[in-house]
């Protein structure tokens, strides 16, 4: 089980929030091949690059708990199966309603895919900061 303190130290939440942020631009931007990005949202073949692109947030995840708490290294899969899911989710409904990037609800169906990736590095971020606040 997580122990999740009633409080934790305030710089190690910044700090995690930060390392999350940079995290996601890495993965989810510089680091995202054009296999991964036009790969992941085809109707078939889709499975290895969308696996290849959740597993690099997996790993940068992995790397941040192998840090500063490695018993908690395991959320890192949890992080490349939630990153994944949420891509695939984003990748159909784009699909079913034929959206491009001319269509305002395009964007808006983009901020949603951002904003539930950040939820979820909201989560993890108590998670590491909570680890390091009880170092």
């Amino acid at each position: 089980m997580i122990d999740i303190p009633d409080q934790i130290s305030t710089a190690w939440i910044a700090a995690a929030l930060v390392a999350f942020l940079a995290k996601h631009f890495l993965a989810d931007f510089l680091l995202q091949t054009d296999w991964m990005v036009v790969g992941k949202e085809q109707p078939d073949g889709w499975f290895l690059p969308l696996a290849a692109h959740a597993g690099l947030h997996g790993a940068l995840t992995a790397a941040l708990f192998l840090i500063v708490s490695p018993s908690l290294v395991w959320l890192g899969l949890v992080d490349a199966l939630v990153h994944g899911t949420i891509d695939r989710l984003k990748s159909l409904a784009t699909r079913r309603q034929k959206l491009t990037p001319r269509q305002s609800a395009f964007w808006w169906l983009l901020g949603v895919d951002q904003t539930l990736h950040h939820l979820t590095h909201v989560g993890l971020s108590i998670l590491l900061a909570a680890a390091g606040s009880a170092s």
